[in-house]
């Protein structure tokens, strides 16, 4: 395959960015997005160019850091991580476009490169359970309902790409927010800090510029784990009952 990839380049935070078109070709239908950025960094380093800077790890779909927009898409054409995007998803000549997320709360360092840490402090401000020290409990001492089991287990499964606030056009992060709290305000563990948990994450959403949620549904749609819509309700349900309550456990 040949394409035309074009990529925001940016130099640092302050710098004026812009897209630039390189010629990329031989290029396998099997190849990962993140292997075809490799192949493109790979020749400008051959020709004495600055590569382009991208954010990745895993490369499995597991930690979400490879998040880009595709051609308009957060992640891509395809309801995946950018990692597991395979370049099948293209035709050959095809013009692709490759940008940073684009969100208050994601500050450009570079290129591709956007900071992220906004969602790490979302989830101190609460997303946590505090449990006592000592031996582990025995198996099954605390039962959990198989429908909490399975709704707490869909939200777990968030891997906090950004996927969400890039997608949103208000560049709001209450998918994510609501996906930490669904989890744990359905298992008994999260029960003591129920209610300051919901309080607290939301302020320090807020306090990091994120948007509000307006229901555009975007965000669902490019989550590449499927984080049910359902969560923001459950989001503002147990925020309405935390703050009527001031910060007891909310019923």
């Amino acid at each position: 395959m040949k394409l035309t990839v074009r990529v925001w380049r940016q130099a640092g935070p302050a710098a004026e960015g812009r897209l630039v078109a390189y010629p990329v070709d031989g290029i396998s239908p099997d190849m990962s997005f993140l292997e075809m950025l490799d192949v493109l960094n790979q020749r400008l380093i051959e020709d004495g160019d600055e590569p382009v800077a991208f954010d990745h790890d895993c490369r499995e779909g597991i930690c979400g850091s490879c998040g880009v927009v595709i051609n308009g898409r957060a992640h891509g054409p395809e309801r995946t991580t950018s990692c597991q995007l395979h370049m099948r998803s293209f035709a050959d000549g095809d013009v692709v476009d490759v940008e940073p997320w684009r969100a208050a709360g994601f500050p450009i360092v570079k290129d591709l490169v956007v900071d992220r840490s906004a969602l790490d402090r979302i989830v101190q401000a609460g997303g946590y359970v505090s449990a006592p020290t000592g031996s582990a409990p025995d198996a099954h001492a605390t039962p959990v309902p198989k429908p909490d089991a399975d709704l707490a287990f869909d939200n777990a499964t968030c891997i906090g790409c950004g996927a969400c606030v890039a997608a949103c056009p208000n560049g709001s992060a209450t998918l994510f927010t609501a996906a930490k709290v669904t989890h744990l305000s359905l298992l008994p563990q999260g029960g003591p800090e129920r209610a300051s948990r919901v309080l607290d994450m939301v302020d320090a959403m807020d306090a990091e510029g994120f948007g509000g949620c307006t229901n555009t549904g975007e965000c669902v749609a490019s989550c590449p784990k499927g984080i049910p819509f359902a969560s923001i309700a459950t989001l503002n349900r147990e925020y309405l009952a935390a703050a009527r309550s001031g910060r007891s456990e909310p019923r």
